[in-house]
């Protein structure tokens, strides 16, 4: 009985893995600050003050429940070297929060993980 639940497991886990090295995100151009202590409600930031600033980060690849799913799945490996980031909706779409000062420390950990991120590129 254990084995088919273990084989189960291992390819659900399968399966996350491969979303993951899927997974296209893309930083939002704003700026962004949180409007309540709760870290609940957040608004674009046009000020100069980077002290509570925060960045958004919207996945392309997915959309729906496993978009959701898989933000979680990065904001826990985010958490694992010590980058705090928060979850919520911006413009109808799941994305992933993070301090300004953790951007690069977050890309190089996606990136680690096979997540791409994609990068706005101006022509001439």
């Amino acid at each position: 009985m254990l084995i088919p639940l273990v084989v189960n497991w291992l390819h659900s886990l399968e399966i996350l893995i491969t979303m993951l090295q899927l997974s296209v995100v893309h930083r939002l151009p704003q700026r962004f600050r949180w409007l309540s202590d709760r870290h609940s409600v957040i608004e674009t930031d046009d000020t100069d003050s980077e002290e509570h600033d925060v960045i958004a980060l919207r996945l392309i690849s997915h959309d729906g429940v496993p978009a959701w799913e898989i933000l979680h799945e990065l904001k826990d490996m985010l958490a694992a070297i010590q980058v705090d980031g928060k979850i919520a909706e911006c413009e109808g779409q799941p994305c992933l929060f993070i301090r300004r000062c953790d951007e690069s420390a977050t890309n190089c950990c996606l990136k680690n993980q096979g997540v791409a991120i994609a990068e706005t590129f101006i022509g001439r």
